[in-house]
């Protein structure tokens, strides 16, 4: 029977596989990048002509730095659109950040960048949002959700409550969700379930149960 786990056992696994187990935090944030990008070499090999990557500045932001990197390091065209407070950016994301600038991808805090995105990767929120989506999240959520681009969601689609599958005020719409070691209950019900389009479960992650 699959696993499925809310918000609070995932990030405990998590913490389990960083501070008991002594795997980086840096590598787990890899290794879901490579899931990401083998979905997108994979499933979308029409769609590579112009990918965004929408990053939030936490950890889920982070992830998609990293898929930006590998999806340029496989020759494909690609973009960063920023979101979000950079001075909040966690160290794993300003880590990411700094190899997205020796590789010298683009990035942009213009929203018409998603005009003619082909693919665009949701890395905004992740599993962490406990309140409504406000602000100029409003904006980037319904740009995204305004492209006819695929949007390939990281672990999350930006918006869903990971636990009960409700829509946060506004939630991003996926045609796929990669999500890493185990499925969430937010994927798997309500709104949640249609908004995540297909799921794709990461489940190498090197998290194990506690």
């Amino acid at each position: 029977m699959e696993k499925i786990v809310t918000a609070e056992e995932m990030k405990k696994l998590d913490s389990h596989t960083i501070n008991e187990i002594g795997i980086p935090s840096l590598v787990l944030m890899e290794r879901a990048a490579l899931a990401v990008r083998d979905e997108i070499l994979t499933a979308y090999p029409l769609n590579q002509e112009n990918v965004v990557v929408v990053a939030g500045s936490g950890n889920n932001g982070g992830d998609g730095l990293a898929v930006a990197r590998l999806l340029k390091i496989a020759g494909v065209n690609v973009q960063i659109l920023n979101v979000g407070n950079p001075a909040h950016a966690s160290n794993e994301h300003q880590a990411q950040e700094k190899i997205c600038q020796y590789y010298e991808i683009p990035e942009t805090e213009d929203l018409q960048v998603l005009t003619n995105a082909t693919l665009i990767v949701d890395a905004i929120f992740g599993i962490g949002i406990d309140r409504e989506v406000q602000g100029h999240y409003v904006d980037v959520i319904q740009a995204m959700n305004d492209s006819a681009a695929p949007v390939v969601a990281v672990d999350m689609p930006s918006g869903i409550n990971t636990d009960t599958g409700e829509v946060m005020g506004v939630a991003v719409k996926a045609d796929t969700t990669v999500t890493f070691a185990y499925n969430k209950v937010g994927l798997t019900k309500g709104a949640g379930k249609d908004a995540a389009g297909k799921v794709a479960v990461a489940n190498d992650m090197g998290t194990y149960d506690l």
